[in-house]
């Protein structure tokens, strides 16, 4: 027993060590957190001077990917070479993008959100193509939503346009749309620079999407690319669905807009048609005859009629003829030979 007890005894000392010991790791690493935030701040200045360099922000090191919102940038099958190029410029702007395979057509909507959840997207751009004319852009927050439907009209790319402007790949926009476009701060494949503006401009019932460099030395802005045009159509609660919030009464259909054209060409083709058979219709009129004057022959003098012979003898043959033909013959051999 008194074995055991001092078993126990050495036990207990020991545990009574180890905490000494641990407690005493655990107030250093205490004083050290402490003393961090004030070295940080650097030494304690008096007055306006501190306050300035309180006011400076810490260097873009110490920041930390807080904000890993991911894009989901794809399409569906049937989108032309405009479309693809336009997608790869999105994707070259957005470092936060993800790319994917293209979708079937015969797949439902709803689907998009598994693959989000698959490629761990919270956010998704969509591409849209029917009747290899018409492109459609649904942007989304993929598992609960909203979502919204454009009609993409004017597309221009950035190989296309050719323009002077230049930016850093994967720096950060300034934005005044969706955070769809807005790169998180301190993204891995981001740059901590602010060089180019994200511009959506509300024109003629349309959103007009440009992008900018910003110029520091002369505070212009010069177009870099791409160009597009958004035609709001609907917003939905849901992603890629469910009951509608807000619907475009001014949105005219590609359909709608096509048929249109098609029915002032064909009328302008009628009216052609209409002023045609009016003039063949005045062309057949008979023209009005004005009653015949009974003085109108008076000054006519009659002509003298021959009286007509009609000749019951042959006629004697012409003599020569024959020797005139001779003649030209030996004319055309002779020109046929100079020629030779």
């Amino acid at each position: 027993m008194a074995a055991a007890g001092g078993k126990r005894q050495r036990r207990g000392g020991g545990g009574g060590d180890g905490g000494g010991r641990s407690g005493a790791k655990r107030r250093k690493k205490a004083e050290s957190l402490s003393a961090a935030p004030a070295e940080r701040r650097g030494p304690a200045v008096g007055g306006a001077a501190g306050e300035e360099e309180r006011r400076i922000p810490g260097p873009v090191s110490m920041g930390k990917w807080k904000n890993k919102e991911r894009v989901l940038v794809f399409s569906s099958r049937g989108i032309n070479f405009r479309t693809r190029h336009l997608m790869q410029d999105l994707r070259t702007l957005m470092p936060h993008s993800k790319a994917d395979t293209k979708m079937d057509r015969k797949d439902k909507l709803f689907v998009i959100n598994e693959v989000c959840e698959i490629k761990n997207c919270n956010k998704c751009i969509y591409f849209e193509a029917k009747k290899k004319q018409d492109l459609y852009m649904w942007l989304s927050n993929s598992p609960q939503g909203p979502s919204a439907k454009f009609l993409v009209q004017n597309i221009h790319t950035l190989a296309e346009l050719k323009m002077t402007g230049n930016c850093l790949k994967g720096s950060r926009p300034l934005l005044s749309f969706d955070p769809i476009f807005c790169t998180p701060q301190y993204h891995p494949k981001s740059q901590p620079f602010v060089d180019h503006v994200f511009t959506f401009t509300v024109m003629d019932n349309r959103i007009w999407f440009r992008n900018y460099q910003i110029i520091e030395e002369d505070a212009a802005l010069v177009e870099i690319g791409p160009r597009f045009v958004l035609n709001l159509i609907k917003i939905f609660q849901g992603s890629f669905g469910g009951p509608t919030l807000y619907e475009n009464p001014k949105y005219q259909s590609p359909n709608m807009h096509r048929r249109i054209v098609r029915l002032a060409t064909a009328a302008k083709f009628r009216e052609k048609q209409q002023v045609k058979d009016v003039q063949k219709l005045k062309r057949r009129e008979d023209k009005v005859l004005l009653p015949k004057d009974p003085t109108e022959a008076v000054f006519d003098t009659p002509v003298e009629k021959k009286p007509v012979e009609i000749q019951l003898v042959k006629p004697e043959p012409k003599v020569g003829l024959k020797k005139k033909k001779k003649k030209l013959h030996t004319r055309q051999r002779k020109m046929l030979k100079r020629k030779a």
